[in-house]
């Protein structure tokens, strides 16, 4: 399946029996039969002969009671299996000093006469305005949240507005800052969350109109580090319906660069409130894409951490084995900067990994070894003159760019691992008849793929992560020849496959198409290598300047 404005470890594994044993929307009454083992077989590509179909129907029939007993136990989607998925190759080391955390200064930065001029200021010159006093948070609150009132409606990228909590939040950072207690570069600053995680006493929609009620009173764990860390939350952001695409149950996200157009997903409103200076950060979620597309579509940079870097507590589950959560931001740092505060175990998210994140900017790109993607940058695509900019100019560093490629194994074939998880995870709205509600109703949607999805035997879910394995172990293979390695952010197999072994990424824009729209590029790295990523990327922005443009909001 290819990635599709996209979605956001592994599960009790769907059968293909279990669709033609009652777990379909209806339920069936009576008994197996062997015409129906054989049309089951012809699914799924086996011939039996009759003596073996035979040989089946007293077992198929007892599977069945088993399956009518399983699901009288409730599992709400909080609910993970008990088999974890593991990315980590083997005999791989992890860096385990913790080092300083260095970030580029900001202290030239003066305010403006006009406070909402600092819609676009980014997180590094907001955080010095506050703890220096130069602007109250609670001033910078109330500009954004005036922003996302005057514009939210029109791009459709707010499904919740946290008013009274951000001003409670942020006259409570302006008073602890007043008092000497300054928590970090994110005290005061106010953000968006993707409506899949999790605060109390508010909706958390999941996009999707069966879900569009729904109160979790728990905090995410994301929510809670941000609240540690004194930021303010000032909405939640509209996210494609169970996190595909941007088409939720309020309308479809919009471009601020072209409001005929859609955000992409499924990070729509994270990526769109950013881009149009509604927030400094938002916090999204990727499983195939989610994070990617909506930046590049939107000019903004965006961070995907390893698999097991940031905790999933509190957020809506898509697929156990690929869902991370990561920042959206204007620049790339301000995603070092965010990722800072949320990475880490939380002692409830059992796919969790101690290991330190390290960021200086201070980076040389001489001498550098970076990979680049030889096989994709050559295909004719809609980003290829940007992309192949982006490699002169990295070249122009210093970095030694070495061609190098994807291990060879059928990667795309094996992207039903996520379909066959999110049917596990939304299977009561199947067998409820509730996936009628969804607002999207085509074959290349969630309902859809979440009934076919019943036809995906066990046997195939589990040699699909076989094949997942040797994936992990090949490309942990070829980045040992070079540091990172940068892809084209919509083209081949990268984004499956590193969303599927784990690794970390982030994207940031690197130009514009000849309609003025912004495209993207990717750098990739080793796992839990964040912090030498975004430092790469950071000196790559700061060579071209593509992320200080904006969109011109005539709304």
């Amino acid at each position: 399946m290819k990635p599709r404005y996209k979605k956001y470890l592994y599960i009790v594994p769907a059968s293909l029996f279990s669709f033609l044993l009652g777990a379909a929307v209806v339920k069936f009454e009576g008994v197996i039969t062997k015409p129906m083992v054989e049309s089951a077989g012809k699914i799924i590509g086996l011939d039996f002969t009759d003596a073996e179909r035979d040989s089946m129907l007293s077992g198929l029939n007892d599977r069945l009671k088993s399956y009518e007993e399983m699901r009288k136990v409730e599992l709400d989607n909080s609910v993970p299996p008990a088999i974890l998925f593991n990315p980590i190759p083997v005999g791989m080391k992890f860096e385990t000093k913790q080092k300083p955390f260095v970030t580029s200064s900001s202290s030239s930065i003066r305010m403006p006469e006009n406070i909402e001029d600092l819609a676009y200021y980014s997180i590094g010159e907001l955080a010095y305005l506050i703890k220096n006093r130069k602007v109250s948070s609670e001033a910078l609150t109330k500009m954004y949240i005036g922003r996302l009132k005057k514009y939210g409606p029109r791009l459709e990228c707010v499904i919740t507005l946290t008013e009274d909590l951000a001003i409670e939040e942020a006259r409570q950072a302006d008073k602890e800052i007043a008092q000497g207690k300054y928590r970090g570069m994110l005290h005061g600053i106010p953000y968006g969350a993707k409506d899949l995680l999790a605060k109390s006493g508010y909706k958390t929609t999941w996009g999707a109109m069966p879900y569009k009620d729904q109160v979790i009173d728990v905090d995410a764990t994301v929510i809670k580090k941000l609240h540690q860390a004194g930021a303010v939350l000032a909405a939640k952001l509209s996210m494609g319906a169970l996190a595909w695409g941007d088409v939720w149950f309020g309308g479809m996200t919009r471009n601020p660069w072209d409001v005929t157009k859609g955000s992409s997903g499924s990070s729509a409103g994270s990526a769109s409130a950013v881009s149009a200076g509604l927030l400094p950060f938002a916090i999204g979620t990727e499983t195939w894409g989610s994070i990617v597309s909506p930046c590049t579509v939107c000019g903004v940079s965006g961070l995907r951490p390893t698999y097991g870097r940031v905790s999933r507590m509190g957020a809506m589950a898509l697929s156990w084995s690929m869902d991370k959560i990561g920042p959206i931001c204007r620049n790339v740092e301000d995603c070092a900067i965010v990722l800072r505060y949320i990475y880490g175990p939380d002692g409830i998210d059992q796919t969790l990994y101690e290991v330190p994140f390290n960021y200086d900017y201070r980076i040389s790109l001489k001498g550098l070894k970076i990979g680049y993607l030889k096989n994709d940058f050559s295909h004719n695509y809609a980003f290829k003159e940007n992309d192949a900019r982006t490699l002169e100019v990295l070249k122009s560093m210093g970095a030694e760019l070495v061609p190098v490629e994807l291990p060879g194994l059928p990667i795309n074939a094996i992207s039903f691992i996520l379909d066959a998880e999110a049917a596990a995870v939304f299977d009561d709205l199947t067998r409820s008849k509730r996936d009628g509600l969804m607002v999207r109703q085509i074959k290349d949607a969630w309902p859809n793929v979440f009934r076919q999805s019943r036809f995906i035997p066990a046997v195939e879910y589990i040699n699909a992560n076989r094949i997942r394995y040797k994936l992990i172990q090949q490309m942990d293979k070829m980045l040992k020849g070079i540091d990172l390695y940068v892809a084209p952010s919509d083209e081949g197999d990268n984004s499956l496959a590193t969303n599927l072994t784990g690794h970390p990424l982030v994207v940031v824009p690197n130009g514009f198409t000849k309609e003025g729209l912004p495209t993207s590029i990717t750098f990739v790295g080793k796992l839990f290598d964040e912090g030498r990523i975004v430092a790469v990327a950071k000196a790559y922005q700061d060579k071209t300047g593509y992320h200080l443009k904006h969109p011109k909001l005539n709304l």
